[in-house]
């Protein structure tokens, strides 16, 4: 029998070589889709339960699994559902939630998230056995609220709301909440059966807003300004001193990111940290000239005032602006996640609108934004995205926009979260989702058709 040459054994080898790798990459991309997926669970399960009886409201592993949890992104909606799943509680099970963990891997621990005594929960990392060391979670929950699902709404506003409810603002889209309101409060609200004026939903990218927002408390007291360099702990020679927090804000830092928005996957739900995940991205363009969406953007802006946080943090802002429904949450190792963690109740993020109407001022005359800082943040300043919508510093703009007055502009986030501010029209106008991906609600005929329904 005639013996291979070495030549061909190597050809051989070369050739299987990529196959075999690639099949081994394969299955390792699996494993970590497991591991996103069930910290993606755990995390979901811990802060929708956790936070709405921190406010004094029930959400069912029912109700959570209808809403948060169905609709996400792929491979994860098809892994989350499979996944076993323990909720545990003080008190031998009847107290407050505190953790949840998931199954995921025979040889590994389960994914771990952990109710935090400061409110919210935070994930662990891939392989973490137990919580770190918590101080003692309170004994009971808050009296329970009852819930006013809708305020008699007719007319053509009726209709505008029925619309909202029934998909015709994007087949497929499903709202969870609706308000509309002036400067003085008023206004008009509905909700779906799950929900109501204190049942938290997670915020996604309308905490870029938020985060915004307290850049610029930042200022006002003067622990802030925005052209200074952003925190990337980088030497002097580094290039990337030349980024601004306002170059953070808006967008348009210069830096790397490998897809649309950073993804931020392994910080989302892989448990890694804030100083893990947004600091050591390279810069690729010149600060200022180009727009690129990215999560890690917002997260350098607030590490770029967390030396505030101990003296003056996220939760304080909340208790200033009656947003007491709200709780930033943060990684594992105590940094914010202002980029998308914030859960928050539909008449808070009002509320937050409201701010903005009322010139950054609280409704007893206080200023807690600097004097224009309402024009700052919806003012397009240098590159902007293409397509139907510009970008301030931390808000979308809706000056592009036909039938709406061009000085609108909107927190906005995942699944459907909308914070609209119309200062010409002196109206807020608040719609909450759990939109399943491929399904998007229009946020700015839906705004087009409030407008002219509250004409009538």
């Amino acid at each position: 029998m005639k013996q291979p040459t070495l030549a061909a054994a190597v050809a051989a080898l070369a050739f299987a070589s990529p196959a075999a790798a690639q099949s081994q990459q394969e299955q390792l991309d699996a494993r970590y889709d497991r591991a996103l997926a069930a910290g993606y669970k755990a995390l979901f399960l811990c802060s929708a339960i956790a936070n709405a009886e921190a406010n004094g409201v029930t959400r069912s592993v029912e109700s959570v699994e209808r809403w948060e949890l169905t609709g996400i992104q792929a491979p994860l909606d098809t892994i989350v559902p499979t996944l076993e799943y323990r909720v545990m509680r003080a008190q031998n099970g009847e107290g407050v939630l505190s953790y949840v963990e998931v199954d995921w891997a025979d040889n590994m621990q389960p994914r771990l998230a952990w109710h935090k005594e400061e409110g919210g929960c935070s994930l662990g990392p891939i392989g973490m056995a137990v919580p770190p060391e918590r101080e003692k979670l309170p004994r009971s929950y808050p009296d329970a609220i009852v819930n006013d699902h809708d305020r008699i709404i007719t007319g053509k506003r009726a209709e505008v709301f029925d619309a909202a409810f029934d998909g015709s603002y994007g087949k497929g889209s499903r709202t969870t909440a609706v308000i509309v309101s002036g400067q003085s409060g008023d206004g008009m609200w509905r909700y779906a059966g799950d929900f109501g004026p204190a049942t938290p939903q997670r915020t996604w990218s309308v905490a870029k807003s938020i985060a915004a927002t307290l850049v610029g408390v930042a200022v006002q007291r003067g622990d802030a300004d925005v052209t200074m360099a952003a925190d990337l702990e980088v030497g002097p020679t580094d290039p990337r001193t030349d980024i601004t927090i306002d170059h953070m804000l808006r967008m348009a830092s210069g830096r790397y990111s490998d897809t649309p928005g950073n993804r931020t996957d392994a910080l989302y739900f892989g448990g890694s940290t804030v100083a893990e995940t947004a600091a050591h991205w390279p810069i690729v363009h010149a600060p200022a000239t180009v727009y690129r969406y990215a999560n890690n953007d917002t997260l350098m802006a607030v590490r770029s005032i967390d030396h505030v946080f101990a003296s003056y943090a996220p939760a304080d802002f909340f208790r200033q602006v009656r947003m007491g429904n709200t709780v930033a949450e943060m990684d594992w190792r105590g940094d914010y996640v202002l980029s998308s963690q914030v859960w928050s109740t539909a008449p808070d993020l009002m509320r937050f609108g409201q701010l903005y109407l009322n010139d950054g001022k609280l409704p007893d005359g206080t200023r807690i934004l600097p004097e224009g800082w309402v024009k700052y943040v919806s003012t397009p300043s240098g590159p902007q995205p293409n397509g139907p919508l510009g970008y301030g510093a931390g808000f979308w703009l809706f000056n592009k926009s036909e039938g709406v007055p061009p000085d609108t502009f909107a927190a906005m986030g995942n699944r459907g979260q909308y914070v609209v501010i119309v200062p010409s029209r002196n109206v807020v106008i608040v719609r909450r989702g759990e939109d399943p991906v491929g399904s998007r609600f229009d946020i700015v005929s839906f705004t087009r058709d409030v407008l002219a329904a509250l004409e009538d």
